[in-house]
Protein backbone atom coordinates (compact mmCIF):
# COMPACT_ATOMS: atom_id res chain seq x y z
CA UNK A 1 0.00 0.00 0.00
CA UNK A 2 1.31 3.36 -0.85
CA UNK A 3 1.93 5.51 1.91
CA UNK A 4 -0.33 8.71 2.69
CA UNK A 5 0.49 11.86 0.15
CA UNK A 6 0.14 14.05 3.38
CA UNK A 7 1.80 11.99 6.30
CA UNK A 8 5.06 11.99 3.60
CA UNK A 9 5.04 15.74 3.03
CA UNK A 10 4.71 16.08 6.94
CA UNK A 11 7.17 13.71 7.10
CA UNK A 12 9.35 15.51 4.67
CA UNK A 13 8.39 19.12 6.31
CA UNK A 14 9.41 17.86 9.77
CA UNK A 15 13.68 17.64 9.40
CA UNK A 16 13.72 20.70 6.93
CA UNK A 17 12.24 22.66 9.73
CA UNK A 18 14.74 21.62 12.45
CA UNK A 19 12.80 17.92 13.57
CA UNK A 20 10.84 17.99 16.45
CA UNK A 21 12.87 19.44 19.09
CA UNK A 22 13.28 22.84 17.01
CA UNK A 23 9.07 22.81 16.65
CA UNK A 24 7.61 24.92 19.57
CA UNK A 25 3.78 25.06 17.91
CA UNK A 26 1.82 23.61 15.38
CA UNK A 27 -1.25 25.43 13.94
CA UNK A 28 -2.60 26.10 10.46
CA UNK A 29 -5.07 28.87 9.14
CA UNK A 30 -7.23 28.54 5.40
CA UNK A 31 -4.05 27.71 3.43
CA UNK A 32 -0.56 27.96 5.50
CA UNK A 33 1.05 24.91 8.15
CA UNK A 34 1.92 27.85 11.40
CA UNK A 35 5.06 26.94 13.08
CA UNK A 36 6.69 28.10 15.69
CA UNK A 37 10.52 27.55 15.86
CA UNK A 38 13.07 27.64 18.25
CA UNK A 39 16.37 28.14 16.18
CA UNK A 40 15.76 29.78 13.13
CA UNK A 41 19.02 29.08 11.64
CA UNK A 42 18.05 25.02 11.51
CA UNK A 43 15.20 26.24 9.02
CA UNK A 44 15.99 24.74 5.59
CA UNK A 45 14.49 27.38 3.47
CA UNK A 46 15.54 26.19 0.21
CA UNK A 47 15.02 22.72 0.75
CA UNK A 48 11.38 23.55 1.80
CA UNK A 49 10.27 25.58 -0.71
CA UNK A 50 11.61 22.45 -3.42
CA UNK A 51 9.07 20.21 -2.05
CA UNK A 52 6.41 19.67 -4.55
CA UNK A 53 3.61 20.15 -1.92
CA UNK A 54 4.72 23.15 -0.60
CA UNK A 55 3.92 26.58 -2.74
CA UNK A 56 6.01 29.31 -0.41
CA UNK A 57 6.90 30.06 2.90
CA UNK A 58 6.36 33.14 5.14
CA UNK A 59 7.95 34.37 8.28
CA UNK A 60 5.74 36.49 10.17
CA UNK A 61 5.56 35.60 14.24
CA UNK A 62 5.39 32.00 13.31
CA UNK A 63 7.17 30.20 10.01
CA UNK A 64 4.83 29.67 7.59
CA UNK A 65 4.16 26.93 5.25
CA UNK A 66 1.89 27.70 2.06
CA UNK A 67 0.36 24.16 1.30
CA UNK A 68 -2.81 25.46 0.00
CA UNK A 69 -6.44 25.03 0.96
CA UNK A 70 -7.26 21.61 2.00
CA UNK A 71 -3.97 19.84 1.52
CA UNK A 72 -2.89 22.02 4.76
CA UNK A 73 -5.77 20.84 6.86
CA UNK A 74 -4.28 17.26 6.06
CA UNK A 75 -0.94 17.54 6.58
CA UNK A 76 -0.99 19.68 9.92
CA UNK A 77 -2.31 16.88 12.28
CA UNK A 78 0.01 14.71 10.41
CA UNK A 79 2.97 16.66 11.46
CA UNK A 80 1.53 17.29 14.67
CA UNK A 81 1.36 13.29 15.39
CA UNK A 82 4.94 13.12 13.78
CA UNK A 83 6.34 15.64 16.45
CA UNK A 84 4.65 13.75 18.95
CA UNK A 85 6.66 10.37 18.26
CA UNK A 86 9.54 12.19 17.48
CA UNK A 87 9.94 13.74 21.29
CA UNK A 88 9.35 10.62 22.98
CA UNK A 89 12.70 8.98 21.13
CA UNK A 90 16.02 11.01 20.87
CA UNK A 91 17.14 12.46 17.58
CA UNK A 92 20.31 13.52 16.32
CA UNK A 93 21.12 17.18 16.59
CA UNK A 94 19.97 18.95 13.46
CA UNK A 95 23.11 20.66 11.82
CA UNK A 96 22.10 24.84 11.31
CA UNK A 97 20.94 25.60 7.84
CA UNK A 98 23.38 27.31 5.44
CA UNK A 99 23.36 30.75 5.27
CA UNK A 100 21.20 32.39 2.48
CA UNK A 101 23.19 34.56 0.49
CA UNK A 102 22.65 38.53 0.87
CA UNK A 103 20.95 40.03 -2.27
CA UNK A 104 22.87 42.83 -3.87
CA UNK A 105 22.88 45.16 -5.98
CA UNK A 106 23.14 43.31 -9.05
CA UNK A 107 19.86 43.22 -11.78
CA UNK A 108 18.28 39.79 -10.79
CA UNK A 109 17.52 37.33 -13.56
CA UNK A 110 16.31 34.11 -12.46
CA UNK A 111 13.56 33.11 -10.73
CA UNK A 112 15.80 32.16 -7.32
CA UNK A 113 17.48 35.95 -7.35
CA UNK A 114 13.78 37.55 -7.64
CA UNK A 115 13.09 35.16 -4.67
CA UNK A 116 16.43 36.24 -3.10
CA UNK A 117 15.75 40.07 -3.43
CA UNK A 118 12.07 39.74 -2.03
CA UNK A 119 13.56 37.67 1.35
CA UNK A 120 15.78 40.90 1.29
CA UNK A 121 12.71 43.01 1.04
CA UNK A 122 10.69 41.29 3.33
CA UNK A 123 13.86 41.89 6.43
CA UNK A 124 13.57 45.25 5.79
CA UNK A 125 9.66 45.69 5.99
CA UNK A 126 9.47 43.11 8.84
CA UNK A 127 11.96 45.01 10.66
CA UNK A 128 9.83 48.20 10.24
CA UNK A 129 6.14 46.02 11.01
CA UNK A 130 7.58 45.61 14.25
CA UNK A 131 6.05 48.10 16.25
CA UNK A 132 3.50 47.81 18.92
CA UNK A 133 0.16 48.74 17.08
CA UNK A 134 1.14 46.64 14.61
CA UNK A 135 2.28 43.50 16.78
CA UNK A 136 -1.44 44.36 18.25
CA UNK A 137 -3.42 43.96 14.85
CA UNK A 138 -1.63 41.09 14.52
CA UNK A 139 -2.37 39.59 17.76
CA UNK A 140 -6.20 40.08 16.72
CA UNK A 141 -5.85 38.57 13.74
CA UNK A 142 -4.45 35.53 14.87
CA UNK A 143 -8.50 35.76 17.53
CA UNK A 144 -10.36 35.23 13.84
CA UNK A 145 -8.28 33.31 12.16
CA UNK A 146 -8.80 29.91 13.96
CA UNK A 147 -12.59 31.00 13.21
CA UNK A 148 -12.54 30.61 9.27
CA UNK A 149 -13.27 27.24 8.36
CA UNK A 150 -16.37 27.82 9.89
CA UNK A 151 -17.42 30.97 8.69
CA UNK A 152 -17.31 29.43 5.02
CA UNK A 153 -18.54 25.88 5.98
CA UNK A 154 -21.47 28.01 7.54
CA UNK A 155 -21.57 30.60 4.48
CA UNK A 156 -21.81 28.04 1.61
CA UNK A 157 -24.52 26.45 3.56
CA UNK A 158 -26.23 29.97 3.71
CA UNK A 159 -25.90 30.17 0.11
CA UNK A 160 -26.96 27.06 -0.47
CA UNK A 161 -29.76 27.47 1.96
CA UNK A 162 -31.25 31.06 0.12
CA UNK A 163 -30.67 28.87 -3.60
CA UNK A 164 -33.26 26.51 -2.30
CA UNK A 165 -36.24 28.87 -0.69
CA UNK A 166 -35.56 31.12 -3.68
CA UNK A 167 -35.82 27.67 -6.09
CA UNK A 168 -38.42 26.62 -3.69
CA UNK A 169 -37.09 22.95 -3.49
CA UNK A 170 -36.55 20.43 -0.93
CA UNK A 171 -38.43 22.79 1.71
CA UNK A 172 -38.04 20.01 4.20
CA UNK A 173 -34.44 20.99 4.28
CA UNK A 174 -34.47 24.84 4.61
CA UNK A 175 -35.28 25.14 8.27
CA UNK A 176 -32.20 22.63 8.95
CA UNK A 177 -30.03 24.41 6.73
CA UNK A 178 -31.08 27.70 8.16
CA UNK A 179 -30.20 26.32 11.70
CA UNK A 180 -27.40 25.09 10.49
CA UNK A 181 -25.71 27.91 8.88
CA UNK A 182 -27.10 30.43 11.40
CA UNK A 183 -25.93 28.51 14.58
CA UNK A 184 -22.25 29.14 14.54
CA UNK A 185 -22.78 32.94 13.57
CA UNK A 186 -25.19 33.03 16.47
CA UNK A 187 -22.36 32.04 19.52
CA UNK A 188 -19.06 33.52 17.33
CA UNK A 189 -19.21 36.00 20.33
CA UNK A 190 -18.28 33.60 22.57
CA UNK A 191 -15.84 31.82 20.35
CA UNK A 192 -14.00 35.23 19.69
CA UNK A 193 -14.02 35.29 23.52
CA UNK A 194 -12.80 31.88 24.09
CA UNK A 195 -9.90 32.90 21.26
CA UNK A 196 -9.01 36.36 22.72
CA UNK A 197 -8.08 35.41 26.02
CA UNK A 198 -6.22 32.49 24.52
CA UNK A 199 -4.55 34.95 22.48
CA UNK A 200 -3.61 36.94 25.42
CA UNK A 201 -2.97 34.92 28.02
CA UNK A 202 -6.09 34.67 29.91
CA UNK A 203 -7.65 30.98 30.54
CA UNK A 204 -9.93 30.81 27.36
CA UNK A 205 -13.09 29.42 28.89
CA UNK A 206 -12.77 32.84 30.94
CA UNK A 207 -12.94 34.92 27.81
CA UNK A 208 -15.30 32.48 26.36
CA UNK A 209 -17.64 32.61 29.40
CA UNK A 210 -17.93 36.83 29.87
CA UNK A 211 -18.36 36.79 26.01
CA UNK A 212 -21.17 34.43 26.42
CA UNK A 213 -23.21 37.39 28.49
CA UNK A 214 -23.61 39.08 24.46
CA UNK A 215 -25.66 36.31 23.14
CA UNK A 216 -27.73 35.05 26.35
CA UNK A 217 -31.42 36.18 25.48
CA UNK A 218 -31.86 37.24 28.76
CA UNK A 219 -30.21 40.25 28.40
CA UNK A 220 -33.77 41.51 27.43
CA UNK A 221 -34.30 42.30 30.83
CA UNK A 222 -31.45 44.47 31.69
CA UNK A 223 -31.55 48.06 30.75
CA UNK A 224 -28.01 50.12 30.12
CA UNK A 225 -28.09 53.90 29.02
CA UNK A 226 -32.01 54.20 29.25
CA UNK A 227 -32.19 51.25 26.95
CA UNK A 228 -33.05 47.89 26.94
CA UNK A 229 -30.11 45.38 25.97
CA UNK A 230 -30.77 42.96 23.10
CA UNK A 231 -29.05 39.53 22.50
CA UNK A 232 -25.94 39.53 20.32
CA UNK A 233 -25.29 43.57 20.67
CA UNK A 234 -22.13 44.85 20.53
CA UNK A 235 -21.20 41.48 18.70
CA UNK A 236 -17.75 40.64 17.60
CA UNK A 237 -16.00 43.77 19.10
CA UNK A 238 -18.01 43.35 22.53
CA UNK A 239 -16.57 40.29 22.69
CA UNK A 240 -13.57 41.35 21.98
CA UNK A 241 -13.03 44.16 24.33
CA UNK A 242 -15.14 41.83 27.50
CA UNK A 243 -12.50 39.15 27.15
CA UNK A 244 -9.28 41.63 26.96
CA UNK A 245 -10.88 43.00 30.32
CA UNK A 246 -11.69 39.66 31.53
CA UNK A 247 -7.68 38.80 30.85
CA UNK A 248 -6.37 42.11 32.77
CA UNK A 249 -8.70 41.03 35.52
CA UNK A 250 -7.41 37.63 35.91
CA UNK A 251 -4.18 38.48 35.61
CA UNK A 252 -4.38 40.87 38.88
CA UNK A 253 -6.45 38.52 41.01
CA UNK A 254 -3.92 36.04 40.28
CA UNK A 255 -1.21 38.74 41.65
CA UNK A 256 -3.03 39.45 44.69
CA UNK A 257 -5.18 36.18 45.54
CA UNK A 258 -3.52 33.83 47.82
CA UNK A 259 -2.88 30.33 46.01
CA UNK A 260 -5.53 27.84 48.34
CA UNK A 261 -7.91 30.29 47.30
CA UNK A 262 -7.07 30.96 43.57
CA UNK A 263 -9.05 28.12 42.16
CA UNK A 264 -12.17 29.57 43.69
CA UNK A 265 -11.97 33.74 43.75
CA UNK A 266 -10.19 34.13 40.58
CA UNK A 267 -12.61 32.58 38.52
CA UNK A 268 -15.63 34.40 40.19
CA UNK A 269 -14.29 37.45 40.59
CA UNK A 270 -13.19 37.95 36.92
CA UNK A 271 -16.61 36.82 35.46
CA UNK A 272 -18.51 38.98 37.94
CA UNK A 273 -16.53 42.24 37.41
CA UNK A 274 -16.23 41.51 33.63
CA UNK A 275 -19.63 40.76 33.38
CA UNK A 276 -21.31 43.67 35.18
CA UNK A 277 -18.97 45.94 33.13
CA UNK A 278 -20.44 44.08 29.66
CA UNK A 279 -23.74 44.54 30.34
CA UNK A 280 -23.49 48.31 31.67
CA UNK A 281 -21.29 49.20 29.88
CA UNK A 282 -19.10 47.27 26.72
CA UNK A 283 -21.98 46.16 24.82
CA UNK A 284 -24.12 49.22 24.58
CA UNK A 285 -20.61 50.79 23.46
CA UNK A 286 -19.79 48.01 21.07
CA UNK A 287 -23.01 48.11 19.49
CA UNK A 288 -23.59 51.93 18.75
CA UNK A 289 -19.61 51.37 17.00
CA UNK A 290 -20.34 47.64 15.15
CA UNK A 291 -23.93 49.57 13.90
CA UNK A 292 -21.73 53.03 12.85
CA UNK A 293 -19.19 50.55 11.04
CA UNK A 294 -21.95 49.42 8.99
CA UNK A 295 -23.32 52.31 8.76
CA UNK A 296 -20.10 53.83 7.52
CA UNK A 297 -19.68 51.03 5.14
CA UNK A 298 -22.73 50.93 3.15
CA UNK A 299 -22.88 54.93 3.23
CA UNK A 300 -19.09 54.70 1.77
CA UNK A 301 -19.97 51.89 -1.20
CA UNK A 302 -23.08 53.95 -2.01
CA UNK A 303 -21.98 57.42 -2.65
CA UNK A 304 -18.55 56.84 -3.17
CA UNK A 305 -18.73 53.78 -5.40
CA UNK A 306 -16.61 53.25 -8.09
CA UNK A 307 -13.91 55.76 -6.44
CA UNK A 308 -13.95 54.33 -3.08
CA UNK A 309 -13.87 50.79 -5.16
CA UNK A 310 -10.86 51.82 -6.58
CA UNK A 311 -9.00 52.98 -3.68
CA UNK A 312 -9.50 49.94 -1.56
CA UNK A 313 -8.91 47.92 -4.36
CA UNK A 314 -5.80 49.36 -5.03
CA UNK A 315 -4.27 50.04 -1.49
CA UNK A 316 -5.22 46.77 -0.22
CA UNK A 317 -1.45 45.02 -1.10
CA UNK A 318 0.51 48.56 0.11
CA UNK A 319 -2.06 47.99 3.34
CA UNK A 320 -0.53 44.06 3.56
CA UNK A 321 2.95 45.40 3.41
CA UNK A 322 2.18 47.87 6.14
CA UNK A 323 0.76 45.32 8.64
CA UNK A 324 -2.26 47.01 8.26
CA UNK A 325 -4.52 45.02 6.85
CA UNK A 326 -5.29 43.16 9.79
CA UNK A 327 -7.19 45.92 11.51
CA UNK A 328 -10.33 44.96 8.80
CA UNK A 329 -10.87 41.32 9.90
CA UNK A 330 -12.90 42.43 12.91
CA UNK A 331 -14.69 44.83 10.45
CA UNK A 332 -15.66 41.95 8.18
CA UNK A 333 -17.03 39.87 10.73
CA UNK A 334 -18.88 42.92 11.87
CA UNK A 335 -20.37 43.13 8.74
CA UNK A 336 -20.87 39.61 8.35
CA UNK A 337 -23.48 39.42 11.84
CA UNK A 338 -25.13 42.38 10.81
CA UNK A 339 -25.75 42.35 7.43
CA UNK A 340 -24.99 38.34 6.68
CA UNK A 341 -22.38 39.64 4.07
CA UNK A 342 -19.09 41.42 4.34
CA UNK A 343 -18.92 44.12 1.37
CA UNK A 344 -15.57 44.96 1.29
CA UNK A 345 -14.08 41.75 0.67
CA UNK A 346 -14.98 41.11 -3.01
CA UNK A 347 -13.15 44.73 -3.79
CA UNK A 348 -10.15 43.94 -1.87
CA UNK A 349 -9.86 40.43 -3.50
CA UNK A 350 -9.56 42.14 -6.62
CA UNK A 351 -5.72 42.43 -5.45
CA UNK A 352 -5.14 39.08 -6.85
CA UNK A 353 -6.99 39.32 -9.76
CA UNK A 354 -4.54 42.45 -10.48
CA UNK A 355 -1.59 39.92 -9.32
CA UNK A 356 -2.40 37.16 -11.66
CA UNK A 357 -3.19 39.91 -14.82
CA UNK A 358 0.69 41.47 -14.19
CA UNK A 359 2.15 37.86 -13.93
CA UNK A 360 0.41 36.97 -17.29
CA UNK A 361 1.89 39.74 -18.68
CA UNK A 362 5.27 38.90 -17.52
CA UNK A 363 5.07 35.66 -18.82
CA UNK A 364 4.96 36.76 -22.19
CA UNK A 365 7.00 39.78 -21.74
CA UNK A 366 9.83 37.23 -20.70
CA UNK A 367 10.07 34.56 -23.71
CA UNK A 368 13.68 33.41 -22.77
CA UNK A 369 13.42 33.59 -18.80
CA UNK A 370 12.39 30.04 -18.53
CA UNK A 371 13.23 30.22 -14.66
CA UNK A 372 10.47 32.93 -13.77
CA UNK A 373 8.67 31.39 -16.40
CA UNK A 374 8.31 28.02 -14.76
CA UNK A 375 7.88 29.84 -11.99
CA UNK A 376 4.54 31.80 -12.74
CA UNK A 377 3.49 29.07 -14.76
CA UNK A 378 3.46 26.42 -11.42
CA UNK A 379 2.22 29.48 -9.19
CA UNK A 380 -0.82 30.87 -11.18
CA UNK A 381 -3.38 27.99 -10.53
CA UNK A 382 -3.19 29.17 -6.80
CA UNK A 383 -3.18 32.56 -7.86
CA UNK A 384 -6.60 32.00 -9.36
CA UNK A 385 -7.94 30.49 -6.45
CA UNK A 386 -6.59 33.56 -4.10
CA UNK A 387 -3.59 32.21 -2.65
CA UNK A 388 -1.04 35.53 -3.16
CA UNK A 389 1.73 34.01 -2.23
CA UNK A 390 3.87 32.98 -4.49
CA UNK A 391 3.43 35.21 -7.23
CA UNK A 392 3.65 38.77 -4.91
CA UNK A 393 6.53 37.41 -3.03
CA UNK A 394 8.25 34.95 -5.88
CA UNK A 395 7.43 37.59 -8.85
CA UNK A 396 6.30 41.11 -8.34
CA UNK A 397 7.39 42.60 -5.24
CA UNK A 398 10.92 41.80 -5.80
CA UNK A 399 10.80 43.13 -9.85
CA UNK A 400 9.67 46.48 -8.12
CA UNK A 401 6.91 48.31 -11.31
CA UNK A 402 5.19 45.14 -11.25
CA UNK A 403 4.09 44.66 -7.76
CA UNK A 404 2.39 48.58 -8.93
CA UNK A 405 1.09 48.03 -11.84
CA UNK A 406 -0.58 44.53 -10.11
CA UNK A 407 -2.16 46.90 -7.87
CA UNK A 408 -3.58 49.27 -10.63
CA UNK A 409 -5.14 46.09 -11.34
CA UNK A 410 -6.81 45.65 -8.45
CA UNK A 411 -8.11 48.96 -8.20
CA UNK A 412 -9.61 49.00 -11.60
CA UNK A 413 -11.32 46.05 -10.64
CA UNK A 414 -12.25 46.85 -7.23
CA UNK A 415 -13.87 50.13 -8.84
CA UNK A 416 -16.17 47.96 -11.41
CA UNK A 417 -17.76 46.47 -7.94
CA UNK A 418 -17.74 49.69 -5.99
CA UNK A 419 -19.85 51.16 -8.93
CA UNK A 420 -22.17 47.99 -9.04
CA UNK A 421 -22.70 48.34 -5.19
CA UNK A 422 -23.61 52.26 -5.91
CA UNK A 423 -26.20 51.55 -8.42
CA UNK A 424 -27.57 49.10 -6.38
CA UNK A 425 -26.16 45.33 -7.23
CA UNK A 426 -24.84 45.27 -4.15
CA UNK A 427 -21.59 42.57 -3.66
CA UNK A 428 -20.82 40.94 -0.75
CA UNK A 429 -18.60 37.61 1.07
CA UNK A 430 -20.79 35.22 3.53
CA UNK A 431 -17.27 34.30 4.65
CA UNK A 432 -13.98 35.98 5.25
CA UNK A 433 -10.73 33.85 3.84
CA UNK A 434 -10.86 32.43 0.49
CA UNK A 435 -10.91 34.81 -2.53
CA UNK A 436 -10.33 34.76 -6.30
CA UNK A 437 -12.52 32.10 -7.88
CA UNK A 438 -12.64 30.68 -4.54
CA UNK A 439 -14.91 33.44 -3.53
CA UNK A 440 -17.64 32.26 -5.67
CA UNK A 441 -19.55 29.89 -3.88
CA UNK A 442 -19.50 32.28 -0.73
CA UNK A 443 -20.99 35.09 -2.86
CA UNK A 444 -24.14 36.58 -1.45
CA UNK A 445 -25.96 40.58 -2.93
CA UNK A 446 -28.75 42.64 -3.13
CA UNK A 447 -30.26 41.04 -6.40
CA UNK A 448 -30.64 37.84 -7.32
CA UNK A 449 -27.26 35.61 -7.15
CA UNK A 450 -27.10 34.87 -10.87
CA UNK A 451 -26.89 38.99 -10.78
CA UNK A 452 -24.10 39.12 -7.88
CA UNK A 453 -22.38 36.54 -9.60
CA UNK A 454 -21.70 38.26 -12.57
CA UNK A 455 -21.06 41.26 -11.06
CA UNK A 456 -18.50 39.66 -9.21
CA UNK A 457 -17.03 38.04 -11.98
CA UNK A 458 -16.89 41.17 -14.27
CA UNK A 459 -14.49 42.70 -10.91
CA UNK A 460 -12.12 39.58 -11.59
CA UNK A 461 -12.18 39.49 -15.38
CA UNK A 462 -11.28 43.83 -14.74
CA UNK A 463 -8.63 43.04 -12.46
CA UNK A 464 -7.01 40.38 -14.69
CA UNK A 465 -7.06 42.56 -18.00
CA UNK A 466 -6.44 46.03 -16.46
CA UNK A 467 -3.18 43.67 -14.31
CA UNK A 468 -2.08 42.70 -17.78
CA UNK A 469 -2.03 45.83 -19.64
CA UNK A 470 -0.32 47.67 -17.38
CA UNK A 471 2.32 45.42 -16.40
CA UNK A 472 2.77 44.32 -20.27
CA UNK A 473 3.27 47.89 -21.25
CA UNK A 474 4.50 49.97 -18.35
CA UNK A 475 5.63 46.59 -15.90
CA UNK A 476 9.44 46.74 -17.22
CA UNK A 477 12.04 49.15 -18.36
CA UNK A 478 13.69 48.53 -21.42
CA UNK A 479 17.15 47.79 -19.34
CA UNK A 480 15.51 45.42 -17.26
CA UNK A 481 13.41 43.78 -19.76
CA UNK A 482 16.51 42.88 -21.51
CA UNK A 483 18.46 41.75 -18.39
CA UNK A 484 15.38 39.46 -17.63
CA UNK A 485 15.16 38.31 -21.14
CA UNK A 486 19.23 37.02 -21.14
CA UNK A 487 19.22 34.71 -18.30
CA UNK A 488 21.81 32.48 -19.12
CA UNK A 489 19.80 28.87 -19.89
CA UNK A 490 22.33 27.19 -17.11
CA UNK A 491 20.53 28.95 -14.19
CA UNK A 492 17.05 29.07 -15.90
CA UNK A 493 16.15 25.60 -14.52
CA UNK A 494 15.80 26.63 -11.42
CA UNK A 495 12.35 24.78 -10.41
CA UNK A 496 9.19 26.53 -9.47
CA UNK A 497 9.10 26.61 -5.65
CA UNK A 498 12.62 27.85 -5.49
CA UNK A 499 11.19 31.38 -6.22
CA UNK A 500 8.65 31.00 -4.14
CA UNK A 501 10.74 29.35 -1.14
CA UNK A 502 11.75 32.50 0.31
CA UNK A 503 9.18 34.71 0.04
CA UNK A 504 9.13 35.76 3.31
CA UNK A 505 6.71 38.45 3.76
CA UNK A 506 3.47 39.27 6.31
CA UNK A 507 0.52 36.81 5.22
CA UNK A 508 -1.78 38.00 2.75
CA UNK A 509 -5.47 37.34 3.79
CA UNK A 510 -6.63 37.28 0.03
CA UNK A 511 -6.87 33.85 1.68
CA UNK A 512 -5.74 35.11 5.99
CA UNK A 513 -4.57 33.54 6.39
Amino acid sequence: MSEDPNRATAAAILPLVGGAGNVTSVAHCMTRLRLGIRDRSLVHDEALGALPAVLGVVEDDTYQIVLGPGTVARVTPELERLVEQARSHPEPAPQPAPATPAADTAPATTAEQLADRGAALKARQKARNATPGKLFLRRIANIFVPLIPALIGCGIIAGLNGLLTNLGRLPAAVPALAALASGFMSLIAVFVGHNTAKEFGGTPVLGGAVAAVIVFPGVTHITAFGRHLSPGQGGVLGALAAALLAVQVEKKCRAVVPAALDVLVTPTVTVLVTGLVTVFGLMYVAGEVSTALGTLATWLLAHGGAFAGFLLGGLFLPLVMLGLHQALIPIHATLIQQQGYTVLLPILAMAGAGQVGAALALYLRLPRNRSLRTTIRSALPAGLLGVGEPLIYGVSLPLGRPFLTACIGGACGGGLIGLFNQLGDTVGSTAIGPSGWALFPLVKGGQSLATTLVVYALGLAVGYVTGFLATFFFGLGTQQRAELNTAPDAEAGAGPRSAARPATAPPVPLTPP
